[in-house]
């Protein structure tokens, strides 16, 4: 078991899905930006400059003084949102990345699949399961492929958490513990005029933009999908009246292994992702915020080693895998089906909190 402990975190950065040499590109795949808010601007762009395959050659969004001064600073072409969905610069990139509120997603989609460009969307993929289900059904019919944005998957300590996982250092998995809380109108300085306080565009708050964290990284480090959730929600200020502030859920896996999860945009500043096993336990903490170096301990037999590895830009790392994956004709991990899963999920956690019983998963 030590050797494999040590096989699977050396090189911990190692980029272990790349197959090309980056150096080596000199066509990256040319990207529309869909979608300016502070996540695009201050993230994802800087994202897709930093890899070595991806470049941004269009912007658009609903706010024309974005376009504007993000195309002036960036030397992009600004589009409106008709002139988008017309195609009208369509010549100018190759696939799309579609970062607005989440009941906008499958218009954006729609015309990105028109165009018959592949496409990266934003988490969670729409308001609702049924929503979600003509999104990816629209990719499908017009044979382009989908790319979800979970970040996560992509992370080195997300990945070695998985490697030490499959190789079986913490045993059998017992169970986990995720959480993951901010002050988001802190954080956005204090305005309530946003679209994720609005149920018809944001499809609820904690759960569907925070909840969807520990909910897919849990699927993914573990590799398998829940069967039944349960969850309860509450809000108690004025400005989160129409959406959860709160939520807590449970996530049945497959083997009796629960997941216990709790998400909240009015509490302290916290992110972590741990997992029990017979023999270990695993810790990433910090672990779900792009802002945050990744803090990754293994505690085994009652020593706690901290590990020290080089930090990543995280959305590098998630387009130099979209760039990288269409430039190899090879298929993404987090498709459009993996995704229908987590908003099955989500939508299962909100029946849940309705009603107060569990609520099952396809397989259950």
């Amino acid at each position: 078991m030590e050797t494999a402990f040590a096989e699977y975190l050396d090189e911990f950065t190692r980029r272990d899905w790349e197959t090309l040499e980056p150096d080596a590109v000199t066509d990256p795949v040319r990207v529309a930006v869909v979608g300016l808010g502070w996540f695009a601007r201050e993230w994802a762009l800087p994202g897709i400059a930093r890899s070595a395959y991806t470049e941004a050659t269009v912007v658009t969004d609903v706010d024309a003084d974005a376009v504007e001064s993000v195309a002036a600073e960036r030397d992009l072409t600004g589009v409106t949102p008709d002139e988008f969905r017309a195609g009208d610069a369509a010549d100018a990139y190759d696939a799309v990345y579609i970062a607005t509120p989440n009941a906008t997603h499958l218009e954006y989609v729609e015309a990105a699949a028109a165009q018959g460009k592949a496409v990266l969307c934003e988490k969670p993929l729409e308001v609702t399961p049924e929503r979600a289900r003509r999104l990816v059904a629209a990719c499908r019919d017009a044979d382009v492929p989908l790319m979800v944005g979970y970040r996560m998957q992509t992370d080195p300590a997300v990945r070695r958490l998985r490697d030490l996982l499959d190789a079986g250092v913490a045993g059998d998995v017992v169970h986990i513990h995720a959480t993951m809380s901010q002050t988001m109108l802190g954080e956005l300085g204090g305005d309530t005029d946003q679209w994720r306080l609005d149920p018809e565009l944001s499809g609820g708050c904690a759960v569907m933009d925070l909840g969807v964290y520990p909910l897919n990284t849990t699927r993914f480090a573990l590799g398998e999908d829940p069967v039944r959730v349960s969850g309860r929600t509450r809000s108690e200020h004025e400005a989160f009246a129409d959406v959860d502030e709160h939520a807590s859920f449970r996530l049945a896996f497959p083997g009796d292994v629960d997941a216990f999860c709790t998400v909240s945009q009015n509490a302290q500043h916290a992110s972590r992702l741990e997992v029990t096993g017979t023999e270990a336990r695993l810790t990433l903490d910090p672990a779900f915020y792009e802002r945050e170096d990744r803090g990754f301990a293994v505690v085994r037999d009652g020593t706690r080693v901290d590990l020290d590895f080089d930090q990543v830009h995280q959305i590098e790392e998630e387009f130099a895998y979209f760039g990288h994956q269409l430039l190899a004709d090879e298929p993404f991990h987090a498709d459009g089906e993996h995704a229908l899963t987590d908003m099955d999920a989500l939508a299962g956690v909100y029946e849940s909190a309705e009603t107060g019983a569990p609520v099952a998963l396809d397989g259950d």
